[in-house]
């Protein structure tokens, strides 16, 4: 080989390296333009996903701007409101009617109108209370409705109102201005208070019974991860009253002991009546609680790659994946959710979706004994945290930005609130080795994309994943991370959890996922099937005076709700099949099977003055309402029942 045929080939050597690092190292995120679609997917880029998108700064600007002008009352900006104050709770997009959005989608009618959903706490009139506004059409609304009487069957009373922030800065500075200098000696002495190292968790709901709005307030030391930095003292504080300086004190908790009030307990503690626990000063980084790794670094993590970009894309508010599309939104309430689901071209869902979080807790401390969190009124898409790429999610992860407007009056920016990315299983998706009559081997690389977002309420960090599978199965998942609720350890509070620290008890508690799954498997009509097996006695044809205990299927078509609604730690069918009202080719229904993959714990008792409240978690599932409590997995039932027979 002479110089020049060496120097070419070399040359060419050192380009492709060029290239190859250019790719990996600085691809952009934009879809790939030759990625092949289905051609019912092509439909879709048109832009009919837009009907399900979030509201766009500018519209949410809007709204706003429509309220102001037209309620003919004072808005007051949320973040600086009183409780006897006017102002904006949130704005959100109004999602269009089923029914209004299959017409537009299936059958070539008008796109729906686009509007908006506000939501607003009237403390300045007459009858205070809460309203929900539907504003229209956007960009440019020119009417709104009230739809409260409509969804809520009447009035919505203003003591039912979720906290705002603002709220809880006003209780906060009611307790340093007022509560706590009525107890010098025992703030100085025991607490070392000096006016910021304490911080304050709230416990809801907020009372007994409908009307209460007095809440148990659990002091902790104000370091890095305070949730598990108990110091013994819980205030309970009446802030019913719309006039904040008619805010009291019901009650005080220290070390196991109820007091009337501060000066109660200062005046216990002067005398020398109570019994003193002094807690350990913990250091600003919190010592156990630090989020610094503990061990020295090591060696890095692996990383995923793609070799040839990404499988997927990401346009507006849409998703193309192999045979997957679908629709994605961020709701204020209720965080992450999927519309128009689709596989080869064909709906399986019109909507996935979280609904709500709860958890129910236990203490021998008052704080810890009544609190049952409904994460939802606190906001899972308001609190979306942003995510850290190369620990929340992959490098090469898409990254989305969204925008909400909750408690003020101006849009805000979530940056990176949303990733999306393939993930390589690192098992088989199926796979065989034959050593038997022929040698040969066949596999199939396991992938799946994953749409993430991570909601941190309060000390929980909620992980939400839909996942889609090349098989056709979609799954929603949800992990917990973050803190511990704590309460201080005293007296018999190990029956109550686990001892964390020197007075840390991580309290006992369940947790309950509310997923709202509207399958429309083959069209809007379906019906919901229970299959499972049962063994059968049967003389052996061949040999008649032998017996054969064979398993044959049994199905039961499930006609009613509550026949659908399987109660919480029952025994349920071995498949919850979602059928289609049509077949495949070879005469079966097609349809999804209804997996559910975790368990949950105790509900709470039906006698509770607040069970109705969350009622929904009496069912593990429940299929004519498409709720289902707890991580579920949606399993197709063979490919073929996705073929268009």
């Amino acid at each position: 080989m002479n110089l020049k045929t060496v120097l070419i080939l070399l040359g060419l050597a050192l380009a492709t390296i060029f290239a190859l690092v250019c790719v990996l190292l600085t691809r952009g995120r934009s879809p790939r333009s030759c990625q092949h679609l289905h051609p019912e997917q092509e439909d879709m880029e048109d832009g009919q996903s837009l009907v399900f998108a979030d509201l766009t700064p500018e519209e949410m600007s809007q709204v706003v701007r429509y309220l102001q002008g037209k309620l003919g009352v004072p808005l007051v900006e949320a973040s600086r409101a009183k409780p006897s104050d006017n102002c904006i709770a949130s704005v959100d997009l109004q999602v269009p009617a089923k029914a209004e959005v299959l017409r537009f989608l299936d059958a070539g009618g008008a796109r729906p109108a686009r509007e908006a959903l506000a939501v607003l706490y009237f403390g300045n009139q007459a009858d205070p209370n809460i309203t929900e506004y539907v504003v229209g059409p956007l960009p440019t609304p020119v009417y709104h409705r009230d739809v409260t009487v409509q969804k809520y069957g009447g009035k919505v009373p203003y003591h039912r109102r979720p906290t705002l922030a603002v709220e809880y800065k006003q209780i906060g500075g009611f307790l340093k201005s007022q509560v706590f200098p009525s107890a010098p000696a025992f703030m100085q002495q025991v607490m070392e208070y000096d006016g910021a190292n304490l911080a304050v968790v709230t416990a809801a709901p907020r009372g007994f019974q409908s009307g209460d709005r007095v809440t148990w307030f659990v002091l902790f030391q104000n370091v890095s991860g305070f949730f598990v930095h108990p110091v013994g003292l819980e205030v309970l504080v009446d802030h019913s009253s719309l006039d904040i300086s008619q805010w009291a004190v019901s009650r005080v908790f220290y070390n196991g002991q109820y007091y009337r009030d501060m000066v109660h307990l200062e005046s216990a503690y002067v005398q020398g009546r109570i019994s003193v626990e002094k807690v350990r000063k913990a250091p600003w980084d919190g010592d156990f609680s630090s989020m610094k790794p503990r061990a020295p670094a090591a060696a890095l993590f692996p990383v995923q790659y793609e070799p040839q970009g990404p499988r997927y894309s990401v346009r507006n508010n849409h998703v193309l994946f192999q045979a997957w599309s679908f629709a994605f939104g961020m709701s204020v309430s209720t965080g992450l959710r999927l519309f128009d689901i689709r596989h080869k071209g064909e709906r399986v869902a019109y909507e996935i979706s979280v609904q709500e979080a709860l958890s129910v807790y236990g203490s021998n401390c008052p704080g810890g004994m009544s609190t049952r969190y409904m994460d939802g009124s606190f906001g899972l898409g308001r609190y979306t945290s942003p995510l850290v790429r190369g620990v929340d999610c992959p490098y090469l992860a898409t990254y989305v930005d969204t925008h909400s407007l909750s408690e003020s009056l101006r849009p805000r920016k979530g940056k990176a609130s949303l990733c999306i990315f393939e993930q390589n299983l690192g098992s088989p998706l199926r796979r065989h080795y034959s050593n038997l009559q022929s040698l040969y081997y066949g596999g199939l690389v396991n992938s799946a994309l994953v749409v993430r977002s991570i909601a941190t309420v309060g000390n929980y960090d909620y992980v939400w994943d839909f996942i889609f599978y090349q098989n056709g199965a979609m799954e929603g998942k949800v992990q917990a991370t973050g803190y511990p609720s704590s309460s201080f350890l005293h007296g018999d509070g190990l029956r109550y959890g686990n001892r964390l620290w020197e007075h840390t008890l991580g309290t006992i508690h369940t947790h309950f996922v509310n997923y709202k799954v509207d399958l429309d498997v083959g069209g809007v009509k379906n019906s919901l099937v229970a299959h499972d097996m049962a063994f059968e006695m049967t003389r052996a044809p061949w040999s008649p005076e032998q017996q054969i205990e064979r398993p044959r299927l049994t199905k039961k078509v499930l006609d009613t709700e509550d026949q659908a609604a399987f109660r919480l730690q029952s025994k349920m069918p071995r498949y919850i099949y979602f059928a289609a009202n049509s077949k495949n080719k070879w005469g079966h229904q097609r349809g999804y099977r209804i997996q559910i993959t975790s368990f949950a714990g105790d509900h709470i008792p039906e006698a509770s003055s607040m069970e109705r409240a969350i009622s929904w978690a009496r069912s593990g599932c429940s299929g004519w309402d498409g709720r289902f409590s707890e991580t579920l997995s949606a399993l197709p039932a063979g490919k073929a029942l996705l073929d268009v027979p």
